[in-house]
């Protein structure tokens, strides 16, 4: 019994749940929204990677924590999910309708990789994970007036850290090839983004935060070196000419961004660090090609 009581009182000190309940946009149904509680040594930060990851120090009250997946909400009466400013948004009568039409269709699929996912308690590793699939698939439902294209791209990356660290958790669950496919996912939908604004399709710079993750904001030079980075690390292997294309291209967008060479004090210095490492190791790999 001391060894419970103990876990609940972590539980509650790390979040609360708010005092007034969401009403969705999509069913029209009230639902809580939980909340995680900053201070207190909740939140140690760590190193940042190269995909602009933030890790976070274990701390010796409340264990590992995974802030990101405190970030989306997910109506448990209809599975439509979106991050919290969203839930206030202006959606339009389509667009409800099709997430209502996809309720079901929503559960079934995020059944698949989460199995008996849990939205109405304090929410775990596992269920964050399925709410932000619950997200990618609800963003894929609406207008570009919402910006989902730039949207499920940050959320398939925040998947693909997400389910790697659900996979040092269970190993033998397999969620490492479910990361790498999310990684597969951010590639496309990053890439999508840049070409969506290119051709006015849809908004993507003016999203108002792209962090992609929640500690630091890198806009939309962020945006362009991921989609430099996943090209590097995740895109296809199958045609070296149309690898090389596409990693030239991201060598050519990262010096136009960057000005790599010159002194450029307003970008942020991790950004531009990593930014000019990955450049360099572009800049390599088509040398030692011939490009």
């Amino acid at each position: 019994m001391a060894a419970k009581s103990s876990e609940s009182e972590k539980k509650v000190g790390l979040t609360y749940w708010s005092k007034d309940k969401l009403s969705c946009p999509v069913c029209n149904k009230p639902f809580a929204h939980e909340i995680m509680r900053s201070g207190n040594g909740r939140m140690i930060a760590g190193s940042l990677t190269p995909e602009l990851h933030r890790n976070f120090e274990p701390s010796a009250k409340y264990g590992t924590i995974y802030p990101l997946i405190y970030e989306v909400g997910a109506c448990p009466h209809c599975n439509t999910a979106f991050f919290w400013n969203d839930f206030h948004a202006k959606i339009s009568q389509a667009d409800k309708d099709k997430l209502a039409a996809g309720a079901d269709r929503r559960m079934q699929m995020c059944e698949k990789i989460f199995p008996h996912y849990n939205l109405q308690k304090e929410r775990t590793l596992f269920d964050g994970c399925a709410m932000y699939y619950l997200a990618l698939l609800s963003y894929n439902d609406v207008s570009p007036e919402m910006i989902p294209t730039l949207k499920m791209a940050i959320i398939s990356l925040r998947l693909a850290w997400l389910t790697d660290d659900l996979h040092k958790c269970c190993e033998d669950h397999n969620y490492d090839l479910i990361s790498k496919m999310f990684y597969s996912k951010a590639l496309f939908f990053y890439q999508q983004a840049v070409l969506n604004e290119t051709e006015r399709k849809e908004k993507s710079s003016t999203l108002a935060n792209m962090g992609p993750d929640i500690d630091k904001n890198y806009g939309w030079d962020g945006v362009i070196y991921l989609c430099g980075l996943l090209e590097y690390n995740y895109g296809q292997q199958d045609d070296l000419q149309l690898r090389l294309k596409k990693l030239n291209e991201s060598k050519i967008s990262i010096a136009r961004i960057f000005g790599l060479g010159k002194s450029s004090k307003s970008k942020p210095g991790p950004l531009l660090t990593n930014a000019r490492e990955l450049y360099e190791k572009i800049t390599k790999l088509l040398k030692d090609d011939e490009f």
